[in-house]
């Protein structure tokens, strides 16, 4: 008896171990993707990254709400938000961009994605979300990990967080002035994101002509440099 408790404890830390270790292969990807965007382009699209592993007492209530098998097989295909990413950007374009980026990476398997940007919950919720799976190689096997990631605007991001506040706050049952407040916020999140990726678009317009007309200036400079040292030195 004492033995089995002794492996079915291995087994629970090394259940927990296999998704911090995700989180960190998923970091990991981020950050080279990342550095890579800002080399190439001088713009990082990221601003925030965030990440969790589900408590055990988390874990057990979901798995008391979707009536899963007390079975580490079970719960690791059935419950698929246990490690969790967010990724805060700028701007709405950059979601899509982090997105594609990570599905084309060739170890990460999408799974699921949900567009509710294009598509928004019927609360004014907007986000993008995958769930997607990635391979830890152990010492003695490989696990196949299910991430779920989340890239949102700040806006997108501030709207979420003060949503899940009041929706705890009320336990669940949000008052229905509240709810339209909730709703016209979230509208009014999106148009600032449109407008701050507008503004941002401008000027990014503007930047390209200036460095186009500065290096027009140094094509027309360099022929008079030359001749004027081939003039000095005749």
């Amino acid at each position: 008896m004492e033995t089995h408790l002794q492996q079915l404890r291995v087994e629970l830390v090394r259940f927990m171990m296999v998704y911090k270790f995700a989180l960190e292969e998923v970091h990991t990807k981020i950050n080279i993707l990342q550095q890579e965007f800002q080399y190439m382009h001088d713009y990082n699209p990221i601003e925030h990254v965030k990440s969790r592993v589900k408590s055990p007492e988390s874990i057990l209530k979901k798995i008391r709400k979707k009536d899963i098998p007390l079975s580490i097989t079970e719960i690791q295909e059935n419950i698929r938000d246990i490690a969790g990413i967010r990724i805060n950007c700028s701007f709405k374009k950059d979601i899509y961009r982090i997105s594609q980026m990570l599905e084309n990476q060739k170890d990460i398997t999408v799974i699921q994605k949900k567009d509710y940007i294009i598509n928004p919950k019927s609360n004014g919720y907007r986000s993008m979300h995958l769930i997607i799976q990635i391979p830890i190689f152990m010492s003695d096997r490989v696990e196949n990990v299910f991430v779920e990631i989340q890239i949102r605007t700040i806006a997108m991001d501030f709207w979420a967080s003060l949503e899940h506040k009041i929706y705890y706050k009320y336990n669940k049952d949000i008052p229905d002035r509240l709810k339209a407040e909730l709703k016209d916020a979230a509208s009014s999140a999106t148009e600032l994101d449109r407008k701050m990726e507008s503004i941002h678009q401008e000027i990014n317009e503007i930047k390209q002509q200036t460095d186009l007309l500065s290096d027009q200036d140094e094509e027309m400079i360099f022929p008079m440099e030359l001749l004027k040292e081939i003039v000095d030195n005749n």
